[in-house]
């Protein structure tokens, strides 16, 4: 009798690492639909096939602890409304200046206002500040604009490049710095005209669109031309952004006095 629950155990351990991508943090509830109960994966813990990180989350022995994995974790075994958006998702495709995942100082998170993340995530140490936006700036259309990006052996949604500029639009200036906007805005050269259309036609925030506009115009890119304004509402009144700036007449918001307004 022994030896079969030795054996059962060992098939359980097997089939859990087959199905668990490395690099991907594990909850209980995935384990449970697998037939891991929290006694067997404190077995598994103290037998050091896995380690646990915070209550409820867990990591294959000899893996290093990885943001995007814990993203994966949220997203597919949870069915958590989270996505790495803003400055992060344009990092992660690319467009920042740091490499995927390397020497990232802050991983911007984006969820749903009032969901809270697991205390398993909360309590465990990333290798990046993360920051957790809970947000709806696309509330007739959560889902716009989100993209897979795969990651070896797993993929995570991300906010597409359009979807993430204006979500770095919104949080300009209190967690990200009008100067690094424009500069990563700046490199944005190829957005899909007709994505940026939709996104500005469903996003709820005033400013995130003025500021959008406001700095693709004075970057000049051709896929300004390609959008009809007429149709994304603006709003009315003026917006401050930056205290002590100046006032663009155009898009009634306050920006650095030493911006210039001349569009190349």
């Amino acid at each position: 009798l022994k030896t079969k629950y030795m054996v059962k155990k060992r098939d359980h351990l097997n089939k859990l690492l087959i199905n668990w991508p490395k690099g991907v943090v594990a909850v209980q509830q995935w384990f449970t639909k697998r037939g891991i109960s929290r006694q067997l994966a404190a077995k598994y813990c103290h037998s050091g096939w896995i380690k646990r990180i915070g209550q409820g989350g867990y990591i294959r022995t000899g893996d290093v602890l990885a943001l995007t994995g814990a993203v994966y974790a949220l997203q597919v075994q949870l069915g958590f409304e989270a996505h790495a958006g803003g400055k992060t998702a344009l990092d992660l495709q690319g467009y920042g200046h740091f490499l995927p995942m390397k020497n990232m100082p802050e991983f911007h998170l984006f969820g749903r206002p009032g969901r809270r993340l697991p205390s398993w995530f909360l309590g465990a140490k990333w290798e990046s500040k993360v920051r957790y936006h809970m947000l709806r700036l696309f509330p007739g259309k959560p889902e716009a604009g989100l993209e897979e990006i795969s990651l070896g052996g797993y993929s995570i949604k991300i906010s597409s490049p359009e979807r993430a500029a204006l979500e770095m639009a919104e949080l300009v200036p209190k967690e990200q710095s009008f100067e690094g906007a424009a500069l990563l805005l700046e490199g944005l050269t190829t957005l899909r005209p007709a994505q940026v259309q939709e996104l500005l036609m469903t996003c709820r925030s005033i400013k995130a669109k003025r500021l959008f506009l406001f700095l693709a115009e004075k970057c000049g890119h051709a896929w300004v031309n390609k959008l009809d304004i007429s149709k994304v509402r603006l709003g009315s009144g003026k917006r401050l952004i930056v205290r002590g700036g100046r006032l663009d007449k155009k898009y009634q918001i306050t920006v650095p006095s030493e911006i210039s307004r001349e569009v190349p």
